[in-house]
């Protein structure tokens, strides 16, 4: 990979077509301090040192791993105030873990929904009338004990 030199400058335009923004999202970053200010020209336009690149780069990959911009602010805050990296290292990690925690139990219910539409389609394909319960077959049923209708049935 080519590093990155001190004197390359990127124009705010520039910079946001790179990450596919806008222009507003990139001073909107500045205001927040996830990017370094910018310098400006005679005209008053910025111009942006390379570093940013790696900065959008990092505010990019954390909202990809579902971290909102007041989590990515503290973590740009720690890293520049404990410059081992290790605070938020371990910061970032128990970010991560909650979100993967978060991310199973939506595996589990999505698994859980798959399982009811697996069972439903089972039974539609067993009946020629969407109101027929495939009751004739409920003895040798996969289902037998999850059946909406055998269910209400007990109740009664």
């Amino acid at each position: 990979m080519e590093s990155l030199s001190e004197g390359v400058l990127y124009r705010i335009g520039e910079l946001a077509d790179l990450f596919g923004v806008t222009p507003r999202t990139i001073r909107y970053y500045e205001e927040l301090g996830l990017l370094e200010p910018a310098d400006r020209t005679e005209g008053g336009h910025r111009k942006y040192a390379e570093k940013n690149v790696i900065y959008l780069k990092r505010i990019q990959q954390l909202k990809d791993y579902g971290l909102g911009l007041a989590d990515i602010q503290e973590l740009f805050s720690l890293a520049r105030k404990d410059r081992s990296g290790d605070a938020v290292r371990l910061l970032l990690a128990a970010k991560y873990r909650e979100k993967l925690e978060e991310a199973e139990r939506r595996k589990t219910a999505l698994e859980s929904y798959i399982a009811d539409l697996s069972w439903h389609v089972e039974q539609l394909e067993r009946v020629k009338d969407f109101f027929q319960c495939p009751g004739a077959s409920c003895g040798q049923c996969s289902y037998a004990e999850r059946c909406d209708v055998r269910l209400l049935l007990k109740k009664a």
